[in-house]
């Protein structure tokens, strides 16, 4: 994993097909910092502090999660300051607590070949909840750096939430334009709810979980190629 500076205000880490770890996301206020998604587990959380305490960045305060699946969502025990989700963000993460028991532990480490390899030698799964929930969107001001956070459709899950700078003209989509795990398979009208949202938003580039930095007009390619 590395730290890549797409600007003075954004950078963002490599994503790791291995361990199924995404692409981590920073903003640089000047009041404060925010991070996007917390990762698969501490491990990976402690390895993105280390990158930005190299590069003298302060540790986020607010870590804004763009959908409640494993490798975005638990490693939140594990950040500095706050989390932030949408209220089914939330809900799904307390499902997963609330079901979580020796039995599905394990059929949660049979899921995919990526958690097991994260979660060796017995490294602790710890989930948890939001400290801050929203409905609808959310809108922040790290300092001269205004930060939408809001929900939208995607074909990918149901509890999508997107982070729109429109300042810096710079999206973070999550896993937003992936079919549902583990067949890939993306509801049509979905993945047109997602086209259009994004049609919409003046943006020059969108950082995904798992894939190369797009361009607006890239990703809306890659979206429609997959019709």
């Amino acid at each position: 994993m590395a730290l890549h500076k797409l600007s003075e205000t954004i950078y963002y880490t490599d994503y790791e097909e291995l361990r199924d770890r995404p692409s981590l996301g920073y903003i640089k206020g000047k009041n404060f910092s925010v991070a996007v998604d917390a990762g698969h587990s501490d491990a990976q959380v402690r390895e993105f502090y280390e990158f930005l305490s190299e590069e003298g960045l302060p540790l986020p305060e607010l870590t804004l999660i763009t959908h409640w699946h494993w490798d975005h969502s638990f490693g939140m025990h594990a950040i500095n300051g706050l989390s932030v989700t949408n209220r089914k963000t939330d809900r799904h993460l307390k499902d997963f607590i609330d079901t979580f028991n020796e039995e599905t532990k394990q059929k949660f480490l049979a899921l995919d070949p990526s958690i097991a390899i994260e979660y060796k030698d017995d490294r602790p799964i710890i989930v948890k909840r939001a400290d801050i929930v929203f409905d609808g969107s959310l809108k922040i001001d790290a300092g001269d750096t205004p930060i939408i956070v809001f929900e939208a459709i995607s074909p990918h899950t149901d509890d999508a939430s997107l982070i729109y700078l429109p300042k810096e003209k710079v999206l973070f989509f999550g896993d937003a334009l992936s079919g549902v795990f583990p067949t890939w398979i993306a509801d049509p009208s979905l993945k047109r709810g997602f086209i259009e949202t994004i049609e919409a938003l003046d943006v020059d580039h969108c950082i995904g979980g798992h894939w190369p930095v797009f361009t607006k007009e890239s990703l809306l390619k890659q979206l429609r190629e997959e019709d």
